[in-house]
């Protein structure tokens, strides 16, 4: 047995100490993690939704600095012109196309599917990192609540549009960037999109958030037997600006032991980088894989997973790009 688990489950029950900046540094020294190499995504090319802040930009220039190509989807032109120029300026080359993409818009997310697939012939790595929070309830574009839009139905559809590309890859990787506020909540089939209770911008989240968990196991258990690992991780509790909007009373307090960006999506660039591919299907923090429920109530059942896949795919509008393939009911 490696004793090291120890320490670190110990870690994973107080939550404070997890999910905090000092999470990562206990980790960080028990399990002696090693720096990705010099060039570990060279000749790869990466997508990153959400890249103009926090998590994402975080993201995408860790990606820049390890050799990759880094296509940005956003939905600020402005920004992502100076992401581009920022990275074009880190690393002394130009490899890191913009794509302007509203995740809450289906038109706008197809539009998006077919100008990548115009410019790429493959996709090695996809992270989805876009996130919002809502003061009220809002619809998006098509109809549906905003939070669920942008946090479930948008990159469903796009890992969708782009399964060609990730296919051609050989070896991609796809990571959902998700939260701990997702162990809080249960997914709420009954009223997925808060028709009928009150509406708290967090909750939506949360509850977002514990659907796209809940789709991360489904793409994986669908896609077994192909070369596409699809993971979720998250982050711990990471200073970011989207935090800070959302969540100002926690931020102010908790700030001196929240996370760095870069130390939030460190499991990120390990899940894209390490070898041999990580399986498919798991939920990590810190490197580690996790449990997916700490509450009762919480755990969604095969059935519910493929009725989430199904209520997803029908107000993504698009059939189903993988039908079920089996599976025992005990996932």
């Amino acid at each position: 047995m490696d004793l090291r688990v120890i320490p670190d489950g110990a870690l994973e029950l107080s939550v404070v100490g997890s999910f905090s900046r000092m999470g990562v540094t206990a980790r960080r020294r028990l399990f002696g993690w090693e720096e990705p190499a010099d060039g570990a995504l060279m000749g790869k090319t990466a997508l990153v939704t959400g890249p103009t802040s926090g998590l994402g930009f975080a993201t995408a220039r860790a990606f820049a600095t390890l050799g990759a190509r880094v296509v940005l989807v956003g939905r600020n032109e402005r920004r992502l012109a100076e992401v581009r120029a920022e990275l074009v300026g880190l690393v002394g080359a130009d490899r890191f196309p913009t794509v302007l993409a509203d995740l809450s818009s289906l038109a706008s997310v197809r539009a998006a599917v077919d100008r990548i697939a115009a410019t790429e012939d493959r996709l090695d790595v996809l992270v989805d990192s876009a996130g919002a929070i809502y003061p009220e309830r809002t619809l998006s574009a098509d109809g549906i609540e905003a939070t669920l839009a942008v946090l479930v139905v948008g990159p469903f559809a796009l890992t969708a549009g782009l399964l060609p590309l990730l296919r051609a890859s050989g070896d991609a990787r796809v990571i959902a960037v998700t939260s701990g506020g997702m162990y809080t909540q249960a997914a709420g089939l009954e009223d997925l999109q808060l028709e009928r209770r009150s509406y708290s911008g967090p909750l939506a989240y949360a509850r977002a958030k514990r659907i796209q968990v809940a789709l991360v196991r489904e793409w994986a258990r669908r896609l077994a037997g192909e070369a596409i690992s699809v993971n979720a991780m998250h982050p711990g509790w990471a200073d970011t600006p989207g935090l800070a909007r959302s969540l100002p009373g926690f931020h102010r307090v908790m700030r001196p032991l929240l996370r760095t960006p870069e130390e939030g999506v460190d499991t990120v660039v390990w899940l894209a980088t390490v070898q041999p591919t990580p399986s498919g299907g798991g939920l990590y923090l810190d490197r580690r894989p996790r449990p997916f429920d700490r509450l009762p109530g919480t755990r969604l059942t095969l059935a519910e997973r493929r009725l989430v896949w199904d209520t997803i795919g029908r107000l993504a509008g698009a059939p189903d790009p993988l039908p079920p393939n089996g599976g025992d009911g005990s996932a």
